[in-house]
């Protein structure tokens, strides 16, 4: 009975491994940011991420007929900026973010069409690589530092696969959330720094399965 036993596992576990699909894939968008805001005794000041293009690359795996995941990364480019009071600072930057999603499919894996919704974990890393303006305005508010800053990521959204056999192309909407990058927008003393950082990014992609 224990022989039985262990030749229906593996049995299972060979049907479920013969059934899965991967998925690799690029993709390329465009970032769109929230802004936040900075309070400080001189003022309040506009606190974000410049919107600009955005770069996709996705490995994932399709084990269940409604379920799958997937890993993926994006690099959105962008700088860091500051404004209020009719002045704005600005320093060149640009962002990594790579994270874990959960999509759950609305209709079977070999479906022609096949929309989702999808939520994931990760971590976003804000870099900066242009230098710092030694007469940065608005610095009585907050300052643009020449340093990198990594953020816990959470992403949230949807789209649909379209299937051309093999071949698959993405219509994708993301939220990439996390919270205000203090070491690269530091706020000045007695100032406060509040609200998250929203990307909302809108992408289009091909992949393939197999």
């Amino acid at each position: 009975m224990r022989a039985t036993g262990i030749a229906g596992l593996l049995l299972i576990g060979s049907l479920a491994c013969a059934g899965q699909e991967w998925e690799i894939g690029a993709g390329a968008g465009y970032g769109l940011y929230r802004t936040a805001s900075v309070y400080a005794p001189d003022g309040k000041a506009t606190a974000g991420v410049r919107n600009r293009f955005a770069l996709s690359g996705i490995l994932g795996q399709d084990l269940f007929e409604h379920f799958s995941g997937e890993v993926r990364y994006v690099y959105q480019d962008g700088d860091p900026f500051l404004s209020a009071r009719g002045s704005k600072a600005n320093i060149q930057g640009q962002s990594h973010a790579i994270h874990y999603d959960m999509l759950a499919h609305f209709s079977p894996r070999e479906s022609r069409i096949r929309p989702y919704m999808a939520v994931g974990l990760g971590a976003k890393w804000y870099v900066v690589s242009g230098p710092e303006n030694p007469a940065q305005p608005l610095s009585d508010i907050a300052h643009l530092v020449h340093t990198n800053e990594l953020k816990p990521l959470l992403t949230a959204g949807g789209g649909v696969k379209l299937r051309f056999g093999a071949l698959l192309v993405r219509l994708d909407f993301r939220d990439y959330i996390t919270p205000f990058p203090k070491k690269v927008i530091v706020p000045a003393p007695f100032a406060t720094a509040r609200g998250l950082f929203h990307q909302f990014t809108p992408l289009v992609g091909v992949s393939y399965s197999f």
